[in-house]
């Protein structure tokens, strides 16, 4: 992390830098619904009061579906892009499937 508290991104083969930032600022509104349904708990007084944290966390479920999607079409695009040859890129394609399979 650097000093003024942002993280530094690093380049690398899995994601480009703009993919990087994308999920980051993705994942960064997130976390502020995150702080909004935690302020709507400590808050909560009436019974109705929980449809809205129900409301709120399905909405931030989704951002973070959403996110994971982003995650695997970028790193698809990455990684089969940057394969050598078409067997590299069929293997990198076939192990983020895996990832897919096993995460979503």
């Amino acid at each position: 992390m650097a000093a003024d508290g942002q993280l530094r991104i690093v380049e690398g083969k899995a994601l480009s830098a703009r993919q990087k930032k994308d999920l980051l600022n993705r994942l960064a509104r997130i976390e502020g619904q995150l702080r909004g349904v935690q302020k709507l708990i400590a808050l909560a007084d009436a019974p109705e009061d929980c449809d809205a944290v129900a409301q709120q966390m399905s909405a931030a479920r989704k951002a973070l579906d959403r996110s994971f999607v982003q995650l695997l079409t970028a790193a698809l695009q990455t990684q089969t892009g940057d394969a050598a040859d078409l067997p590299e890129a069929r293997e990198r394609a076939a192990h983020l499937a895996a990832m897919l399979d096993r995460f979503a």
